[in-house]
């Protein structure tokens, strides 16, 4: 099978990011302080890490690759065209992205508009049917 390569052309799209789940585990480490305060502040600690990541991570997509970007700078490329697979775990409440290459595989936290992310990943990188 013999594919063509597309020839319209997209806009690329940076998806807006969500503070949803890191301000639902620093809410919900709350009461844990007061009960595991080791428990507690371990997750904290890590609500803001996720805070600081949804303040400066950008994924965009183009044309040919996801992009990855921290504080205005490119850090990471993803050709689509090494993508084998990718999921959005927990379609209810997507919390997170997991997506394989041919040489390796990437979890993130979905800390963007998920409705977005779903619509890019099918328009620039549809699933194959096995």
């Amino acid at each position: 099978m013999t594919t063509t390569p597309a020839t319209t052309t997209t806009q690329t799209i940076q998806l807006t990011p969500k503070y949803g789940i890191p301000l639902v585990l620093l809410i919900g480490a709350l009461p844990l302080l007061v009960v595991q305060p080791w428990i507690g502040l371990v997750i904290e600690v890590f609500a803001l890490f996720l805070v600081y990541q949804t303040a400066t991570i950008r994924l965009q997509f183009t044309d040919t690759a996801l992009d990855v970007y921290r504080s205005g700078n490119l850090i990471r490329r993803f050709p689509y065209q090494e993508w084998l697979n990718w999921e959005i775990f927990w379609p209810p409440v997507p919390i997170l992205f997991y997506f394989r290459e041919v040489k390796s595989i990437h979890f993130l936290p979905v800390l963007f508009d998920p409705k977005m992310l779903q619509q890019c990943l099918e328009e620039r990188c549809p699933r194959q049917n096995n």
